[in-house]
């Protein structure tokens, strides 16, 4: 098998927020915020160049600069308003870092678990399409500050704990976060983000077989995920069991219409014959 390739997929999918999505395509950035945003703002997303796939369509730039006036400008609740509008226009045309700056500003206004979930969740997807490993570290240390402080509160969000496991993943300390999801594991046997993570991070350090139990337990109570038949079949294919490997992944062939699964399972097909 094609090791380059299997390293490729098994690091984009270990550092993805969505644990049953592929990245969207890669773009250098080729704006950066107005002259009329905040300072704090240009910041964060100096601090992230995020994947963008095209400029900031004339009629959302309008809408992005009455929010920031109105944030700017207004009282609490006008400024959480405008803040929340902010965060769903920069998501919209992929600014992930700007969404997640203001989803930050929300928490830090109206301090409540469900914005801390939020500004965990907005910063974790920015954290996911950072471009480098300094920019991934920052953002990874922001998401975690988010989701502790939902912790703190509720030690039962399993997502968020899950999620903050993943940014120990790339830092000096991984086996904290690896140790985190076997915690999620004892607590909830079943709980798929977990024990899907946990299967990646096994296929990153060659630990195929380990990866092959843990994704196999996964169909066991999600029998139509055709993300982790892919990565099953991948396991089988890499441990030697050729005609599990291209059953499992011709099975995902028929029913996956993502094209970077598809690309994926070309490659293997190719390789088994």
């Amino acid at each position: 098998m094609k090791k380059s390739f299997v390293i490729l997929i098994v690091v984009a999918v270990a550092s993805i927020g969505g644990l049953y999505s592929l990245p969207k395509v890669v773009v250098k950035d080729d704006k950066r915020p107005s002259e009329a945003a905040p300072k704090q703002e240009q910041s964060a997303a100096k601090a992230s160049e995020t994947t963008h796939q095209q400029p900031v369509p004339a009629a959302q730039r309008a809408q992005i600069d009455k929010a920031r006036q109105s944030f700017e400008t207004g009282n609490p609740d006008q400024r959480i308003q405008a803040a929340e509008t902010l965060a769903e226009l920069f998501a919209g045309v992929t600014r992930f870092d700007s969404a997640a700056y203001y989803a930050g500003e929300i928490a830090r206004l109206k301090p409540t678990v469900e914005h801390f979930l939020k500004a965990g969740d907005r910063y974790y997807e920015a954290f996911t399409f950072a471009v480098n490993s300094e920019k991934a570290a920052s953002l990874g240390e922001e998401t975690r500050n988010w989701y502790q402080k939902a912790l703190d509160q509720n030690p039962n969000l399993l997502q968020a704990k899950a999620n903050l496991a993943m940014t120990y993943v790339s830092t000096p300390t991984p086996m904290q976060g690896i140790a985190m999801l076997r915690e999620i594991v004892e607590q909830e046997p079943d709980f798929e983000p977990a024990l899907f993570n946990l299967g990646i991070l096994s296929m990153r350090s060659n630990q195929y077989e380990k990866a092959v139990g843990r994704f196999e337990r996964i169909l066991k109570t999600h029998p139509n995920s055709t993300r982790t038949m892919f990565y099953l079949g991948i396991c089988y294919a890499e441990t030697g069991q050729k005609d599990k490997a291209r059953t499992l992944l011709e099975e995902v062939r028929k029913k996956e219409t993502d094209p970077s699964i598809q690309a994926g399972v070309r490659e293997y097909l190719e390789q088994l014959k």
